[in-house]
């Protein structure tokens, strides 16, 4: 794993240089989901300290057996408002709020145990039925009533573009997400900041750094086929 994971490293760097961009600007999330805690500390032994989950049950799991491991933990699945309680204890980002409701509930649950949660708003790009994520046109308004929220605080995008087989055909999507955070920026929503674009897994995280991704979402490529 320590040479998969070096590979993934270099392929950041060389697409960090390929933009005039710092690698340090990049952070590589491990997507460790369904993969056993024995993995993941495999991972962990190699350098790795991001780690992506999409399941409440099998990420309490995960993060009961390594509490002793200091790792960032992003949960980067569908989030139903009935686990945000589970959430807002586990994870240090939650990538996929996409509605005032899941809003609502983190805040209160985050409220509840005196902390200040980190998200990202998931946006829909391409307004795929079969995706979760708010629409962009909607966005603005989620945005102003979420940063009247204490207990939460906005970090930025994230968003899942549709499957191509082929980096350039996402190149796109990854592009609308970019100019959209740079249009929430000059906008100046109070309390709201733009920091994180999280985008592109491993058949194309290159084209989203390369469109400006702060975070990518890399499983395959470092733990190889899910089982």
């Amino acid at each position: 794993m320590k040479n998969r994971i070096e590979q993934v490293l270099e392929r950041i760097r060389q697409a960090a240089i390929a933009c005039n961009r710092p690698e340090t600007d990049i952070r590589l999330v491990a997507v460790s989901k369904t993969m056993p805690a024995e993995d993941v500390i495999e991972a962990i032994e190699a350098g790795m300290t991001d780690f992506g989950e999409n399941y409440i049950q099998e990420a309490r799991e995960k993060t009961v057996r390594l509490a002793r491991y200091h790792v960032t933990w992003h949960f980067i699945g569908h989030l139903q408002s009935n686990k945000a309680k589970y959430a807002v204890r586990m994870f240090d980002l939650i990538h996929s709020v996409d509605s005032i409701k899941l809003a609502v509930e983190l805040d209160r649950c985050a409220q509840k145990i005196d902390k200040i949660q980190p998200i990202l708003i998931q946006v829909n790009v391409a307004r795929e039925d079969s995706k979760s994520g708010v629409y962009v046109e909607d966005i603005r308004p989620l945005l102003r009533e979420i940063g009247q929220f204490k207990n939460l605080t906005v970090k930025g995008l994230m968003t899942m573009p549709p499957y191509f087989n082929a980096p350039e055909k996402v190149r796109p999507f990854f592009a609308a997400l970019r100019e959209l955070r740079e249009q929430i920026k000059d906008e100046n929503i109070p309390n709201i900041s733009m920091e994180e674009l999280s985008m592109g897994m491993t058949g194309d995280f290159e084209a989203a750094i390369q469109e400006g991704a702060t975070m990518v979402r890399v499983g395959t490529a470092i733990f190889g086929e899910r089982h």
